[in-house]
């Protein structure tokens, strides 16, 4: 296995990519994965290019056994002035957004500390397998500010908005379980496990058509934006585009004649 993707050399990620899955882990341990301007860029760029590579079917993000992100690099950010804060923030929407909006599934393993924008890095992730021994939370309030990474959108997007204000106004940490009850992560498994179990998602995943997974996130990601007429002609227009693909053709014949579809996503 690999570190280096295809020759780049980042400062705060290590990069690789196996059986169709490329990997962005954070690599700012000392800082326990905090979120810099840095990490930030170089996190957009690595999805960039995942998104275009075609031996990449699934993106996994991560960070270590002990932090997936803890939230900005408040030694960073503290200094800012209004403008600063704004550029920052931006390349943080920026990042986030070709997360939720690329082509691929996007599946973060979250082990460990998951605050503030590591919270929101993983809310914009696909599919969220959670260490049990993780802490989550978004305590942006008790220094004087407020979630600024997409916080206050996909949190009530992904639970209610009422446990949204809760834990928006409180700061308060809550763990692995508390966030499967609330419908904010997929699966909840033991710590030494969380790397294999989300490897083990990713997989199943990559064996599905790109077109398809590429036209499914699509629809399902334009439900939260529309209203549900909108958001069934967008549904109609990616479902009957697929018709014309061979990835359409070799899943049915596949289907039909009881063997495993070998999809090239063409």
């Amino acid at each position: 296995m690999g570190k280096n993707y295809k020759g780049l050399e980042y400062n705060t990620l290590i990069a690789w990519v196996e059986d169709g899955i490329g990997y962005s882990q954070m690599n700012r341990p000392k800082a326990f994965n905090a979120l810099n301007l840095e990490l930030m860029e170089e996190s957009y760029d690595l999805l960039m290019r995942y998104q275009e590579d075609p031996e990449v079917k699934v993106i996994v993000i991560c960070g270590d056994e002990n932090a997936f992100a803890a939230g900005a690099d408040l030694k960073a950010v503290a200094g800012y002035n209004a403008f600063e804060a704004r550029n920052f923030i931006d390349q943080v929407h920026k990042t986030l957004f070709a997360v939720e909006d690329n082509h691929k599934p996007v599946v973060a393993i979250v082990r460990g500390l998951a605050l503030g924008g590591g919270l929101e890095l993983a809310l914009a992730c696909d599919i969220k397998v959670v260490a049990d021994n993780a802490t989550l939370g978004l305590p942006e309030i008790n220094l004087g500010i407020f979630p600024g990474g997409g916080g206050t959108q996909r949190m009530p997007r992904h639970t209610s908005i009422c446990l949204a204000k809760q834990y928006i106004f409180t700061g308060d940490f809550f763990n692995a379980e508390t966030a499967l009850k609330m419908g904010l992560v997929n699966m909840v498994v033991p710590a030494d496990e969380a790397m294999e179990a989300g490897v083990k998602m990713a997989r199943r995943i990559a064996r599905k058509s790109p077109l398809a997974l590429r036209e499914a996130k699509n629809a399902v990601n334009m439900s939260m934006n529309t209203d549900i007429k909108t958001g069934s002609r967008l549904e109609q227009l990616g479902w009957s585009m697929l018709f014309s693909s061979e990835d359409q053709k070799e899943g049915m014949n596949a289907f039909l004649e009881n063997r495993k579809a070998d999809f090239k996503g063409k």
